[in-house]
């Protein structure tokens, strides 16, 4: 039973109380009706048989008597009737009582369609009464003639002739018919073989075999009786008083288990609704975050680019300015030389170009702490525009020292190309090691696109990221140790000699004696360093 605490459910309101009452008896209707097809599967197959049942209403009556027994599921089975004949119109029938009133037009689909659409017309949410008057408009019910009953000539102080528990006075194959349309096989008739188990009902035999308990209102014929109910002992009648109030507490709990199993199901539905939406919106905020990265990456480079630009236009057009100055003069001033104030001006911004050029030098041998490729490079390509610019021999060198390459033009063109690769390869090797379940394989098909820039792209991996590569590759627990013979280079990517080889030319224990560019002749090149300041050519 559903129980109110007023105190401490002060919010409740009756609106929402009403809306719920209703909804759970609309329920246990619902879920009535439907046991009606597994209710007709045993009768119709006879499985009750097989649980030693000879019939179905002792299958109902001992398997299904808390539900109402035999009476109840017949009802129903009256109910499922109405509803298939009804067709479209069937749905509008919520339960069992409102199908009651209808159940003796079935045999006439034309009668009950009309009789629903009828209710419907008047009412649109019909209830019992609305569908018997209906179904009293459509075919109305004629009157039975109640049989004439003499008051037996019998003074007042004596006895009746017929003793009250005296049974029925029903001879036997006696055919009856089935009277009260609220009975499933109402208009049927059948035979009364037996004798009647009580006052109040017959045992009729059908012409299909079936052998059903009814109540004498239920039948056409008078059946004479005294007494309307059944007198039983004392200790019987204390036993059915024990089992109807077993029975009704059995129909509360059932009751409060269906409302606890609804809401619970309410519940849960609602919960999981919650958690697929919380969900969903973590992985839109994973995804936004992601873009957002990837986004300020690009920014980062565009402006990159749009600095290189400006510092190239602004070298444009200061070699405009002066070609244009140079226009300007008469051909027989200049001749075949420039003015001394032309040549002054021209070798003041060249002056002043190289001192930029010969300060930036100095960057490649101390870089800057924060993102020091990054800045290496950029200051390189800048360098290389301005030696392009300005044909000069100095600021070649220091791009080519900045860039790690020869000073040439060529050199270092395609070392600008390789360095302008490397934002992407570092963004495709980071989204390859993001993947779940990342493998050596995943990684050497990225990497190898960007083979000629690996050190530069190393120098900018974090430390958890080069561990996660060195995990991936299976070779990465076979360490080949630094002995004298070895050709090494320096470990750190920020050191002038990380690009430089050299031999050990002697082992000092944990350190060794290196001889730079293969030179063991020359003294100067030779330094001692830590085994572990010091790599192999072509590993990280």
């Amino acid at each position: 039973m559903l129980t109110l605490d007023r105190e401490t459910k002060p919010a409740l309101h009756y609106d929402d109380l009403n809306s719920s009452i209703k909804d759970t008896f609309a329920a246990i209707d619902r879920f009535e009706l439907q046991a009606v097809e597994q209710i007709r599967l045993m009768h119709d197959e006879r499985m009750y048989r097989i649980a030693g049942y000879k019939n179905f209403s002792q299958y109902c009556q001992g398997e299904l008597h808390v539900y109402g027994g035999y009476r109840r599921i017949n009802q129903l089975l009256g109910a499922s009737k109405v509803i298939v004949a009804a067709g479209e119109l069937g749905p509008q029938i919520k339960n069992e009582r409102q199908a009651r009133p209808l159940l003796r037009l079935v045999k006439e689909p034309e009668k009950l369609i009309a009789a629903i659409a009828l209710a419907l017309s008047s009412n649109p949410e019909p209830s019992e009464s609305d569908f018997a008057a209906a179904a009293n408009i459509v075919a109305p019910m004629p009157r039975v003639r109640k049989p004439f009953h003499q008051e037996p000539l019998v003074p007042k102080n004596q006895e009746p002739l017929v003793p009250k528990n005296q049974e029925p006075l029903v001879p036997k194959n006696m055919k009856v018919t089935i009277s009260s349309p609220s009975h499933p096989r109402y208009g049927e008739s059948g035979v009364i073989e037996a004798e009647a188990p009580n006052n109040s009902q017959q045992i009729v035999t059908f012409a299909d075999g079936e052998r059903l308990l009814v109540n004498n209102t239920d039948l056409d014929a008078a059946i004479v009786s005294d007494s309307t109910e059944r007198t039983y002992p004392k200790e019987y009648s204390e036993a059915i008083a024990e089992l109807k109030e077993q029975h009704k507490l059995e129909l509360e709990r059932l009751e409060q288990e269906l409302r606890i199993g609804l809401q619970a199901e309410v519940s849960a539905r609602a919960e999981a609704q919650v958690s697929e939406q919380i969900q969903s919106m973590h992985f839109l905020y994973k995804e936004q975050k992601e873009q957002n990265i990837q986004l300020q990456q690009r920014l980062d480079e565009m402006e990159g680019l749009r600095n290189l630009k400006i510092e190239n236009q602004q070298l444009h057009q200061r070699i405009g300015e002066l070609e244009h100055a140079l226009l300007e003069r008469p051909q027989q001033q200049w001749g075949n030389t420039m003015t001394q104030q032309a040549t002054k001006v021209l070798n003041k911004q060249v002056k002043q170009a190289l001192e930029k050029t010969i300060d930036l030098r100095s960057l490649a041998l101390e870089p800057p702490k924060e993102n020091a490729t990054e800045c290496l490079r950029l200051m390189g390509m800048a360098l290389k525009n301005l030696a392009s610019a300005m044909n000069n021999t100095q600021a070649l060198e220091a791009a080519a020292l900045i860039l790690g390459t020869s000073p040439t033009r060529s050199a270092i063109a395609i070392r600008t190309e390789q360095l302008q690769l490397l934002p992407q390869a570092i963004r495709e090797i980071r989204q390859v090691l993001a993947k779940p379940g990342c493998s050596w394989q995943d990684f050497c098909t990225v990497a190898q696109h960007y083979e000629v820039i690996k050190a530069d792209y190393w120098a900018e991996l974090t430390t958890s990221e080069k561990e996660l590569i060195s995990a991936l590759n299976p070779k990465a627990n076979v360490a080949m140790p630094i002995q004298v013979g070895s050709i090494v280079c320096h470990a750190d990517p920020y050191h002038t000699l990380y690009i430089a080889r050299g031999k050990v030319i002697q082992d000092l224990g944990e350190q060794v004696v290196v001889a730079w560019d293969n030179s063991q002749d020359e003294p100067k090149n030779t330094s001692i360093y830590l085994k572990n300041e010091l790599r192999f050519p072509g590993s990280n």
